[in-house]
């Protein structure tokens, strides 16, 4: 898309002749230095960092961004490829013949080859010379001598790596030695050769399996219709085209068989539309063809020729085969998307499922209907994105201009996205079905380039296409002539960025992208290049140096005034103020000093690069000169108060200053840099510089403006401080670690690595090769490098921990290995953050006000790594046994270390939520979780070792007092840990084995946190034992405190009261526990629920006797008033008895257990209505004994029990004997008294009637004269009234009357009535 870079006008000419001995992309043994200008020469040292590869320009010059918009060197050639290419260079064989090369994303590998050998090693290796391994093609595969040259050219090769190890783990995922085992399939494009190397780090798997399509040492060759013809070399090659191209291998995929050891199948497609099979084994390779004709039943009636019908094959899922769901995959053609199935069971089937034509004009369905004047299609290739939602094709259009009558290339992108996953389904059945169920366009064509120069047919098919990188939504264009263009959408526009290195870096021969460290992101683009190395294109390069699209081609072809015109096109579009950067090698020299492309950067985001400008030099002044003169005022003016975090511009000093890159560093490799002091040197140059800054900020009263209103920025820029320390202590640790390892063998410091490579060590590669993938401006350091630089994100060596610990540490290792790699790791996050903690301590002054912000060590990333490595040890402690003593309490001691630090980040962490008020439950149960489980492991770790400590010492002879005080000593940190975190499990079971009271009353006073602290704790445990007589000793020191937990029990609670003399709070107590009726929770807790002695507190019999004992503890108290509690004690006992009679009278001993618990008074005045004559009395004596509220309240249920002992009696059967007998009155009264009126009436209103408060006169009265309230005077306000309306009334009321009046007025009286009357 860009012209190449133009030669400067003052460098000599050269001629084709002497470039070639005097460009240093001759990797010749006499070239040691760089020539005037292109990219250094890469292999003239072990490794340069990015700034040695790029002129050196002063930072004021290039502009803030000027170093992340260009090319990132991330990896050189092994060394044996360099001999490869010198030794064929020295042949004087054309570049385009032996040289071809290409990069696997799945499993981060680049191959190359170079003549016969084939080479393949992991770009993300630090050591790529001991990684690759050689190949040896096989002649067969290559051909006969005279088609060397012809058969060996660069556009003839395919190569399909398939993985075998798919595990993500993180030695396959962020270990340089990235995959364990490979298989290789290497395909001649013409000759349809095939070699197969099933595993190429095994000694057997690196035996090539060959294939060829038939005897090809005799000359024949595989026709189309299955008979064999002579085979013609001058067919092969002539010229730049082939004659035999309709029947090559346009595209190859392969992949792995799940199940099956080393067995693969791969899919081949033909420009005259077949499909090829085949199927690998360690020993042979099955071939046949699947399908003669893609283009079967579909309609052909285009404009263009069918050549270079099917173009690209892509498999629609990552996954390897299974023989139970197969796979698909997807198939490009000239017009169209075709969906292909593999089915593996019971034989190897492949069907066409569906076809989605793309180059037509059919509503949605096409792409004719975008595209205006268009003469002719191309589809070029297509990638799926990384979720397997997207497909992206790359899409070129034969244009003509109605204007100029001129025709140009537009070159465009279109995206498209499945439908609700049925392309995904495996069912043949969609075979028949509209592919626009299928697929649907995503958005309209993008276009790439809206007018490139015309191309013939050979440069547009040998475009690729890469998509995934980033930017995010960015591809990739790959051309033949070698050239790399990203294209993204971005801000409404199209930018472009080309990968372009000077000349003598040779033809991009491919890209990838490098594997992000996070599974959820992409990651940076990657290119190899055919003589320089692997490079890396950062994010910030497309963003900030892409530019539009000029109206050029896709190729190398430009003269320099069509790219000079353009620049001043694009010069002209973006102003004056701001010049646009254009993407390629000129850019790179000091002549050209332009700003990049800030189009569309917030202003204010200018504003803080001169905020940060203007700090970085007040600050290089003080250190100079020590002074500060108005430093704080200019600062302000600037606005560098103004952001809070990471973008305030004092962070971002502070970051630069603890993240400072060494150049020299890169020199040290391996077991150099384990030893080397360069790295110490460095860190405590950091410190000071650090130191320096801090002083600066207080001196320029800057700190006080911080504290004050950033106080989340100030935190970050302390805790670099903490940070910077800790990594100087553990470069300490790392540095006795070797040392120890070293003293250990004798062996020259050449061999120290294998030694060297401790789990700590491992540890901080993984880190820093994370960091070198999520920043690929740092892909040309070493990890190590990397990890001792980014001071400010030491998180990432707990997360790396988190998620690759079992890898760090392999459980197929020895167990003493396994533990030996466990202290190593727990020993460094322990020394980390032990020395940030006591940077804090050292600093408290420095820092701002708490409240509300979480320090570092207490984010989730490092809680999740603490907790990770403290529960390995926990389960290597648990299964130590046999293991020597001292090994475990070294070990043990680590997980003390553990425990402490990981506790204070939670307690830290749950502070800061509360004092946000944000939710903070969830992770208060974490915690409590966690810290149980880890004092509990280290309780009993320290448990065992007691006993064998013991066994050593005691020499057999029982020895309690030297066990007790072995016992002390080694469970005194576990004490002090759980006091302080207040795990009160672990301080009951150390008291308890101690059977120590002292220390546990000690304790109970010492712990008085929240929720009652200690003393809850032993109370609850003292309660669940039904050590009921120790609870209540206790109570006599912890009195109040007993006294409240007891609350909500009873049972209990009466006896702590009894115990310290507080009779009436006893009675009180008692009273309430014996009515107590269950609202659904238990009296008696779950934990310690006894059944018998449930049923015994529940039961009649026993409330009456806790009523008693209530009695009983009220007289003993004597306070005011206490004959009233007696009283109402007294009714109570009364009411319970008559339930127990009720219920004696109505219930079987089958429903006994229903009416043990207190029933309320009305309820049983209920039971009573229907018990019928027997229980109608006892209405009246639950009444009697309930209060005057109770009975006010149920008033009309008293008039109802009325009625219902006046219907116990035949009244008018009684008055009619009366009458005809004859009775006298002491008949009459003695006939009454066998009634249930008079007995009730003598109850309530009798002169011997027993009524608790109050009596039933004040509610209801005998007679109506004697209703004194006005409101009573109805039809039922008193008894009197309420017979009146019996129905036997008429003919028995004297009767009914005198029975009711009898019992208050007296026999005598109403003997006398009857005689007046009479």
């Amino acid at each position: 898309m860009f012209s190449p870079a133009t030669r400067k006008p003052y460098l000599p000419s050269r001629t084709e002749g002497n470039l070639r001995h005097q460009s240093p992309s001759t990797p010749l043994p006499s070239i040691h230095n760089r020539s005037i200008t292109g990219t250094p020469a890469p292999w003239t040292s072990s490794r340069l960092s990015v700034l040695a590869r790029i002129p050196t320009v002063k930072k004021a010059e290039k502009g803030g961004d000027s170093d992340q918009i260009q090319p990132v060197y991330v990896g050189e050639f092994p060394q044996n490829v360099r001999n490869a290419q010198a030794t064929l260079l020295q042949k004087n064989l054309s570049e385009d013949t032996v040289l071809a090369g290409g990069m696997d994303k799945g499993s981060s590998t680049v191959w190359m080859i170079c003549g016969t050998e084939l080479f393949i090693w992991s770009y993300l290796s630090g050591s790529v010379s001991k990684q690759c391994v050689v190949l040896e093609v096989p002649s067969s595969v290559i051909g006969s001598k005279d088609l060397y040259q012809k058969l060996l050219h660069s556009h003839n090769w395919i190569v399909c790596i398939v993985r075998w190890d798919n595990a993500s783990s993180a030695k396959s995922e962020l270990a340089p030695e990235k995959c364990s085992s490979l298989g290789i399939i290497l395909c001649n494009r013409i000759t349809q050769a095939i070699a197969y190397w099933p595993d190429i780090f095994t000694k057997s798997g690196t035996d090539p399996v060959v294939s060829l399509p038939t005897q090809f040492n005799q000359n024949v060759l595989i026709s189309d219709d299955g008979k064999a013809s002579e085979w013609n070399p001058e067919q092969i090659h002539i010229g730049n085209d082939y004659v035999s191209e309709d029947y090559r291998f346009n595209s190859m995929i392969a992949a792995s068989v799940h199940g099956n050891h080393h067995e693969c199948i791969a899919i081949a497609c033909q420009s005259i539309g077949a499909l090829w099979l085949f199927q690998f084994t360690p020993t042979e390779i099955h071939r046949r063809r699947i399908c003669e004709d893609i283009s079967a039943g579909a309609s052909t009636s285009h404009s263009q020729s069918s050549k270079g019908y099917a173009r690209a094959l892509i498999w629609q899922s990552k996954h390897a085969l299974s023989e139970k769901s197969g796979g698909h995959f997807l198939l490009l053609t000239n017009r169209e998307i075709q969906s292909w199935s593999v089915m593996l069971a019971p034989i190897i089937d492949v069907a066409k499922l569906w076809a989605r034509e793309i180059v037509g004009n059919d509503g949605d369905l096409g792409i004719k209907k975008d595209l205006a004047g268009q003469k002719s299609i191309w589809l070029l290739d297509m990638q799926i994105d990384e979720r397997e939602k997207e497909l992206s094709i790359l899409v070129a259009t034969l244009c003509k201009d109605r204007a100029s009558s001129s025709s140009y290339t537009q070159y465009s992108l279109l995206t498209m996205q499945y439908k609700s996953n049925q392309l995904l389904s495996s069912s043949s059945e969609h075979s028949g079905l509209n592919s626009e169920r299928f697929l649907e366009k995503k958005a309209p064509l993008h276009i790439i380039i809206p007018k490139g120069r015309v191309e013939d047919e050979a440069f547009l098919f040998s475009m690729r296409l890469r998509v995934g990188g980033k930017p995010s939504g960015s591809a990739i264009v790959l051309s033949g002539d070698g050239t790399a263009t990203v294209t993204h959408y971005w801000r409404g526009s199209t930018r472009l960025y080309q990968f372009d290195l000077p000349w003598d870096a040779g033809k991009v021969l491919d890209a990838s992208i490098i594997p992000s460290a996070e599974d959820s992101e992409e990651g940076a683009w990657v290119v190899l290049t055919e003589k320089a190395g692997v490079w890396a294109v950062p994010e910030k390069a497309v963003l900030l140096g892409g530019v539009e699209p000029p109206e050029r081609s896709l190729s190398r072809k430009g003269s320099s005034k069509e790219g000079v015109a353009e620049e001043g096109k694009r010069s002209q579009t973006f102003g004056d103020n701001i010049v646009p950067r254009r993407a390629s090698s000129e850019a790179w020299t000091t002549r050209d000093r332009q700003r990049p492309v800030l189009t569309g950067i917030a202003q204010g985001t200018v504003l803080d690069e001169e905020a940060e400008a203007l700090l970085g030099r007040l600050f290089h002044d003080f250190v100079l000169s020590g002074e500060v003169e108005s430093a704080f005022e200019k600062l302000k003016i600037k606005g560098a108060f103004e952001k809070e975090g990471e973008t305030n511009v004092f962070v971002r000093m502070s970051k630069s200053i603890v993240d400072t890159l060494a150049k020299h560093w890169t020199t040290t490799r391996g077991a150099d840099f384990l030893s080397s002091a360069v790295v110490s040197s460095l860190l405590l140059d950091k410190h000071q510089k650090h130191q320096k800054y801090l002083q600066f900020l207080a001196l320029s009263k800057c700190h006080g403006e911080l504290s004050l209103k950033q106080r989340r920025s100030l935190l970050i820029i302390m805790e670099h401080g903490e940070k910077l320390s800790g990594m100087i202590q553990l470069r300490k640790l790392q540095n006795m670690l070797t040392q120890q390892r070293s003293n250990l063998v004798a062996s020259p410091p050449s061999t120290l690595q294998p030694q060297t490579a401790g789990s700590l060590w491992y540890l901080i590669l993984l880190v820093g090769e994370k960091a070198r993938r999520n920043t690929v401006l740092l892909m040309d350091r070493d990890n190590a490098e990397v990890f001792y630089s980014k001071i400010s994100d030491m998180e990432d060596l707990f997360n790396c921990l988190y998620h690759h610990l079992q890898d760090i540490i392999d459980g197929e290792q020895p167990f003493l290995v396994q533990m030996q790699q466990a202290f190593e790791l727990s020993n460094a996050c322990v020394t980390v953050i032990q020395t940030a903690i006591r940077f804090r301590d050292e600093h408290k002054n420095w820092y701002p006000s708490p409240e509300g912000l979480t320090p570092w060590n207490s984010h989730l990333l490092v809680r999740s790594g603490l907790w990770s490595i403290a529960s390995f040890v926990m389960v290597l402690l648990k299964e130590a046994g046999s293991i020597d003593v001292s090994v475990k309490s070294e070990l043990g001691s680590q997980l003390e270390g553990l425990t402490d630090v990981l506790l204070e980040a939670y307690t830290s962490s749950i502070t800061a939520k509360i004092e946000r008020g944000e939710e903070y439950k969830g992770l208060l149960e974490e915690y409590t979780k966690r810290r149980d489980e880890l004092l509990g492991a280290l309780y009993d770790f320290a448990k065992r070792v007691v006993e064998e400590k013991y066994q050593e010492s005691s020499k057999g002879v029982d020895d309690l007092e030297l066990k007790e005080s072995i016992f002390r000593e080694i469970t005194s940190p576990i004490l002090l840990l759980a006091k302080r975190h207040e795990g009160y499990q672990t301080l009951w079971h150390i008291c308890y084995d101690l059977s120590d009271t002292g220390l546990l009353r000690n304790l109970m006073h010492d712990s008085i946190g929240p929720h009652g602290g200690f003393s809850y704790f032993v109370f609850r445990q003292l309660i669940k034992s039904r050590q009921y007589a120790k609870l209540l000793r206790l109570g006599e020191e912890f009195q109040d405190q007993l006294a409240s937990f007891l609350k909500e029990r009873k049972d209990l609670l009466w006896l702590h009261e009894m115990f310290l003399n507080q009779f009436s709070a006893a009675s009180e107590t008692l009273h309430e526990l014996a009515l107590f009726v269950s609202d659904g929770s238990p009296l008696i807790s779950e934990e310690d629920f006894d059944l018998a002695r449930a049923k015994r507190l529940t039961s009649l019999a026993e409330r009456r006797r806790l009523l008693n004992l209530s009695k009983i503890a009220a007289v003993a108290g004597k306070d005011v008033g206490f004959e009233m509690k007696i009283g109402r004690i007294d009714a109570d006992l009364q009411i319970l008895r008559l339930q127990e009679e009720i219920a004696l009278h109505l219930f079987s001993n089958a429903e006994e257990q229903e009416i043990n618990k207190p029933l309320p008074p009305g309820e049983l005045i209920e039971l009573c209505l229907k018990g019928g004559r027997d229980l109608s009395l006892k209405a009246f004596e639950v009444f009697a004994w309930t209060s005057s509220s109770f009975r006010s309240s149920n008033r009309s249920l008293l008039e109802e029990c009325w009625r219902n002992a006046a219907d116990q009696d035949d009244w008018l059967a009684l008055s009619q004997a009366s009458i005809a007998e004859g009775w006298s009155d002491e008949v009459v009264l003695g006939s009454l008294r066998g009634t249930v009126l008079f007995n009730a009436s003598d109850q309530c209103y009798g002169p011997e009637a027993e009524v608790y408060e109050g009596s039933f006169e004040e509610i209801l009265p005998l007679q109506k004269d004697h209703v004194r309230a006005p409101s009573l005077k109805d039809a039922n306000s008193s008894v009197e009234q309420i017979l009146m309306q019996h129905k036997d009334f008429p003919e028995a009321g004297k009767l009914m009357l005198t029975a009711i009046m009898m019992d208050k007025e007296g026999t005598n009286a109403l003997a006398e009535d009857a005689a007046m009357a009479s």
